[in-house]
């Protein structure tokens, strides 16, 4: 792994800002106990486990989730202690009726997307890059 000095001002991280989209399908799964084996990302909450997966996965073991996403990765070194680079990127989904459910790495920020939507929040996202917070 390459270590990348980290940004912290907004206005370079939305001018850095890329997105990539990865390949696939998703699927935001819940349950009251993990279920183990692999997954993408898994958040415990007090309420229990969220999995997110390949939708291919989820439907093999069965699991309810609702709706399909396009899992998107910002591709700007933000530092952890970064101000605004998210509520800029949500602003813009937002204004355009995106949903955008976040989840924050260490070395990247994802985004998760409805994949009927995904070409359009990419479209987004590359505007805000090219236009700047001007």
């Amino acid at each position: 792994m390459t270590n990348v000095p980290a940004l912290t001002n907004l206005s370079e991280l939305i001018a850095s800002l890329s997105v990539r989209r990865r390949g696939g399908r998703f699927a935001v799964t819940t349950h009251r106990a993990d279920p183990g084996g692999p997954a993408d990302a898994r958040i415990a909450e007090d309420e229990g486990v969220t999995l997110i997966v390949p939708v291919a996965q989820a439907a093999a073991h069965g699991w309810a989730y609702d709706g399909e996403f396009a899992w998107l990765t910002l591709g700007v070194p933000s530092a952890l202690d970064a101000v605004g680079l998210t509520a800029a990127v949500a602003d813009v989904l937002a204004r355009r009726g995106i949903p955008c459910n976040v989840l924050a790495g260490f070395h990247h920020d994802h985004l998760l997307v409805p994949q009927d939507r995904a070409d359009e929040a990419l479209a987004a996202l590359a505007e805000l890059s090219a236009r700047g917070l001007g």
